[in-house]
């Protein structure tokens, strides 16, 4: 309590609102941790149709989550002028949004929810496999035999399964090439806990390496991994601890750490360096939430695959692909890119059929030999 004296000389009090403004920053910061789980758990698992536990809680968080944050926001500005009360509101409200857009994608990335398994009867002939990997995580795989030895792991996006890449799969089978595509760990049939960044994919691939290489029909020296996204991500990621992987396609990855996305600086400036500070603590949040290793950053994962070659196909209307790509490519002569126009993020088969057939199995030809 301050005391302070009125004009005509008698004492009067006023109530100090330090105390006031300090509860309100304590539950902003906690009223942004909940906005962050429950749009990251809570909304996600409603949007994918997944009524259960984890959602509802997580919506109930939300909602406190909002509560805190007009609440925290009021008690900050409470005692100020009209222009303070709009300026300190304003800062706190741009700090809330991009508090929340950082950490809801850590939130997101590990807590996936539950994805059916789109189909089991892929249309070009193969069988159900199943295999273990490393730490004892069964994954579901559906493997086509090749003609000749060449063979393709083909791994799907976050979020889906081995359905989502059925089209790709139908290419590279008419050509001659052998393929196992699986659904990611704890996602569809396989086991395990799910991982949007990608961040088990060394240990995943390596299982598949391992099943394929025990199959008489395929050549262990003619494996090449292709993946869509995450799948593409964790492709590369996989080249630069693995030497049986013998070429990479990779459509449509960007990052799964911080330093992959260092080309922000140069491309945005100031905006791109607030961002790259924002990805720094959205990653360290995600590292805190999972059990999985922090893997390799891109750029370094590209640079110990070398010379083995890695194709990177971008979208023509994400121009941040192909920004992304020429980072990981910069002093990596073994990565090359194909950026397909008017495509969206991992639409290249879509949009370009032909186009991405003639370039991903030119290019598979010349790396693995294919028939």
């Amino acid at each position: 309590m301050t005391t302070t004296t009125t004009r005509a000389g008698e004492p009067s009090t006023q109530v100090s609102n330090t105390g006031g403004r300090w509860r309100g920053i304590l539950a902003l910061a906690l009223g942004v941790a909940c906005l962050a789980v429950g749009i990251g758990v809570g909304l996600r698992w409603l949007q994918a149709g997944v009524v259960a536990p984890r959602s509802v809680g997580a919506m109930v968080i939300l909602v406190a989550g909002a509560v805190l944050t007009i609440w925290g926001m009021r008690r900050i500005t409470r005692g100020l002028r009209l222009s303070a009360r709009i300026v300190s509101g304003s800062l706190a409200t741009v700090a809330v949004v991009m508090l929340v857009w950082t950490l809801t994608p850590a939130l997101i990335a590990t807590n996936v929810p539950p994805t059916d398994h789109e189909s089991s009867e892929m249309g070009f002939g193969g069988r159900e496999v199943s295999f273990e990997t490393s730490d004892g995580v069964r994954l579901w795989g559906w493997y086509v035999p090749p003609t000749d030895g060449g063979t393709v792991v083909l791994r799907h996006g976050a979020g889906s399964t081995a359905g989502s890449v059925v089209p790709q799969a139908s290419i590279l089978v008419a050509n001659g090439y052998g393929v196992l595509m699986t659904d990611a760990r704890g996602h569809g049939r396989s086991e395990g806990d799910a991982m949007d960044f990608g961040w088990y994919g060394d240990d995943d691939i390596g299982a598949a390496l391992t099943f394929l290489a025990g199959q008489t029909e395929v050549d262990p020296s003619r494996i090449a991994v292709v993946g869509m996204s995450m799948g593409g991500e964790e492709a590369i990621g996989a080249a630069g601890s693995d030497d049986r992987i013998a070429a990479v396609v990779a459509e449509g990855a960007t990052a799964r750490m911080a330093t992959d996305k260092s080309w922000l600086e140069d491309e945005y400036g100031w905006r791109g360096l607030i961002q790259m500070r924002l990805e720094a603590l959205q990653y360290w949040l995600t590292d805190m939430l999972t059990e999985a290793e922090r893997p390799q950053s891109l750029a370094e994962a590209a640079r110990v695959a070398l010379p083995r070659p890695i194709l990177m196909i971008t979208a023509g209307e994400a121009p941040d692909e192909l920004h992304a790509a020429e980072f990981i490519g910069l002093g990596n002569d073994n990565v090359t890119i194909w950026t397909v126009p008017e495509a969206g993020h991992i639409q290249g088969v879509n949009v370009s059929p032909g186009a991405w057939e003639s370039r991903v199995v030119g290019f598979l030809d010349e790396a693995i030999g294919g028939s």
